[in-house]
């Protein structure tokens, strides 16, 4: 189908249609120029028509991105010189450099599967995917994740630094840290990448890839931030974990 968009990037409130056969580069550089993060790659994600399919490549070498379908039914963490076909009708693209976390649409004209909404009912209990949480560990991702969840659409925003998510949340620093420790772990034992590092980047990288993967997964929406202005319950931290104070 020459002549017609294969696929359209949204970013910002923006559109970029791809013909068929084309290739279009994200990052500091290239047919969408996100800022002038130094944290980002000049070239950093790559989509391009091939072999009858459209692809998105990390064609980076230090960052990762986390792609999802339009209902964060499936996800898969894109590694420097991995590519993925991209076979929705939507796929979210969730990556941070630095500091600031991005996310960006991929509408395909003409996908190969299409996403279909998972029903379920947790009766209300704070659980995000198979991983339990209480009260006030929701409460900490959702303070780590407001900016994005409060931005309209797709765009890019700050990450908060643990002081400004525990002030927040009218926490010391280190109750903020000891949590966020837990939560990370938790995460990490049900084998979601990125959750631990290297003692000189741990506590930059494991905010990030916390708020990528809930938001990538739609674990948390802008409705879940009426609980950060709900006072906390006494007991929130007995909540199914024993967590020591």
């Amino acid at each position: 189908m020459s002549g017609t968009a294969g696929v359209t990037v949204e970013f910002a409130g923006e559109y970029f249609p791809i013909e068929s056969g084309g290739r279009f580069v994200v990052g500091r550089e290239g047919d969408l120029e996100l800022d002038e993060n130094l944290f980002l790659h000049r070239h950093f994600l790559e989509i391009s028509d091939d072999d009858g399919l459209w692809w998105l490549a990390n064609v980076g070498t230090r960052l990762t991105a986390t792609v999802t379908d339009s209902v964060g039914g499936v996800q898969a963490w894109l590694a420097p010189g991995a590519r993925l076909p991209l076979v929705f009708e939507t796929t979210t693209v969730v990556f941070s450099a630095g500091p600031t976390t991005y996310e960006l649409t991929l509408h395909a004209s003409e996908p190969t599967f299409r996403a279909t909404k998972r029903e379920h009912d947790d009766g209300g209990a704070s659980t995000i995917g198979a991983v339990p949480l209480t009260l006030s560990q929701r409460l900490l991702i959702l303070a780590l994740a407001e900016p994005q969840l409060r931005r309209d659409g797709t765009g890019m925003s700050e990450i908060p630094t643990s002081a400004k998510a525990a002030e927040r949340l009218g926490w010391t620093v280190t109750r903020f840290n000891r949590k966020l420790d837990n939560v990370c772990d938790k995460f990490d034992r049900v084998g979601v990448p990125g959750m631990r590092g290297g003692q000189r980047t741990f506590a930059t990288n494991r905010r990030a890839r916390l708020v990528e993967h809930v938001i990538a997964s739609r674990l948390v929406s802008r409705d879940d931030l009426a609980l950060l202005d709900v006072p906390l319950p006494a007991d929130a931290d007995a909540e199914g974990e024993g967590e020591p104070e």
